[in-house]
């Protein structure tokens, strides 16, 4: 039976063009069918039997494996086609920090030695669902691995008030407020002030962003609870963003109501007994030995 990866890379990097085409050129060998998404084809330069182009959402139904070649960036939208398809992803980090991939650019042997021969354990990471509506009126709705953000469109201050579980929590007057998950904890929640929240450790995290209040820590909620994020009537327009790639304008008055997806995302691990404590301390630079030389304590003046 032929076995199938679907291939998504960030075609703006001359490096991972060419690690793209190293990947495609051994998994077709080891009998794989290697799918590239349609708009990157040209720029990958594959023409090889058994490389096909694909188009659409559906582009990784009935692959048994989704690898996304680049940063973070390239691993979210990659994620965007893994998950309606149930399918595993592999990041391999061609970026800078690539909090989310699990393999760098040295392991490509590594990664095609493990896709063939199935040796990989998969975690399933929480995501969130989100909706957003006006009076009744649906706007949007979307979903995110990261986080869902409710920002200011413009440089007024935003007044957002927080709902949780249908109890008002609290109001801000602020740049915005993020709801992220364990996974989205290094990400913007991360910048905005808020924990770094271990993958297995089921929860929701509530980040206001450079709130103008004096209770404006980050929270972490329930992986149960709803949160609802309501722009003020009188305030000015704000901008629902999930994951930093999919954007809905909100009109003053809009709800936006955050709660776990029932469906999470897929994610390769290559090495499961590697603590997520080692990969923090890599991602990070974190001075594990101090600041001191050799470790050693230096009289004090």
């Amino acid at each position: 039976m032929s076995r199938t990866a679907l291939l998504v890379t960030h075609t703006g990097r001359q490096r991972s063009t060419e690690h793209a085409r190293t990947l495609a050129r051994d998994l077709t060998k080891a009998g794989f069918t290697v799918r590239v998404v349609a708009e990157e084809a040209a720029n990958l330069d594959l023409h090889l039997p058994g490389v096909e182009p694909v188009a659409g959402l559906d582009a990784a139904a009935g692959a048994e494996i989704v690898l996304a070649l680049g940063g973070d960036g390239t691993l979210l939208r990659a994620a965007e086609l893994a998950r309606p398809a149930g399918a595993p992803l592999l990041g391999v980090n061609l970026g800078k920090v690539g909090f989310l991939a699990e393999a760098e650019a040295g392991d490509l042997d590594e990664v095609v030695a493990v896709v063939v021969d199935r040796g990989y354990t998969v975690d399933e990471r929480l995501t969130v669902e989100v909706t957003a509506e006006l009076d009744g009126v649906p706007l949007a709705s979307s979903w995110a691995l990261n986080e869902a953000s409710v920002e200011k469109a413009s440089r007024e201050m935003l007044e957002l008030r927080v709902d949780v579980d249908g109890r008002p929590l609290s109001r801000y007057g602020c740049d915005g407020v993020l709801c992220a998950t364990p996974t989205g904890s290094t990400a913007y929640a991360f910048s905005a002030g808020g924990p770094v929240v271990w993958p297995e450790v089921e929860a929701l995290l509530l980040v206001p962003v450079s709130a103008h209040a004096l209770f404006s820590r980050p929270l972490v909620a329930a992986p149960t609870s709803t949160v609802v994020i309501t722009v003020d009537p009188y305030a000015v327009g704000a901008v629902l963003c999930c994951d930093g790639r999919r954007t809905f304008p909100l009109p003053p008055g809009a709800r936006v109501t955050v709660r776990r997806g029932e469906r999470p995302v897929r994610v390769v691990r290559l090495r499961p007994h590697r603590p997520f404590t080692d990969r923090l301390v890599a991602k990070f630079g974190l001075p594990v030995a101090g600041w001191r030389h050799n470790g050693m304590i230096q009289d004090e003046v």
